[in-house]
């Protein structure tokens, strides 16, 4: 049974849940990445309350995924940049409404992810690192990684 953190877990997406997991982080990453939102008062276009969203930009800066930047013309404005490691996340939030997209929206998608280059919808796969493959549920099997040191969760 998991408690109130997963951070103890031998499982990476337990893991990962303990750095995004809260309520709107994910979202203030999405619009950092997708819509161009530096500063504190773009993040509160989500409607997000005023404690709560500096607890999880501070949150997001601690855990490497924000850096915060201050203005060269407001020094007392911080604004917020999005890190590699917030990169990294780019794919996982295209995923994750890919499949709200298909689940969880009666009337269709609100947005679509397209690439500028010619348009074409942008569909996040799985993919072998080997030989390419795209792949399929029943092609994965999951394996012991050098992370494991007890039994898996």
């Amino acid at each position: 049974m998991l408690g109130r953190t997963y951070d103890t877990q031998v499982c990476s997406a337990a893991r990962a849940l303990e750095v995004i997991g809260e309520r709107w982080s994910l979202l203030i990453v999405r619009d950092a990445l997708f819509a161009g939102a530096t500063r504190f008062a773009d993040f509160q276009r989500l409607g997000i309350a005023t404690n709560v969203l500096t607890k999880r930009l501070d949150s997001l800066v601690d855990s490497g995924i924000l850096e915060r930047r201050s203005s060269t013309d407001h020094p007392d404005r911080a604004g917020y940049v999005v890190t590699q490691k917030g990169l990294d996340l780019a794919p996982v939030i295209i995923t994750l409404t890919q499949w709200g997209d298909r689940w969880a929206a009666p009337d269709g998608p609100p947005i679509l992810y397209r690439h500028a280059g010619c348009g074409g919808a942008i569909a996040e796969q799985t993919t072998c690192d080997s030989c390419g493959q795209v792949t399929d549920l029943a092609q994965i099997h999951v394996v012991h990684g050098p992370g494991m040191t007890g039994s898996p969760s």
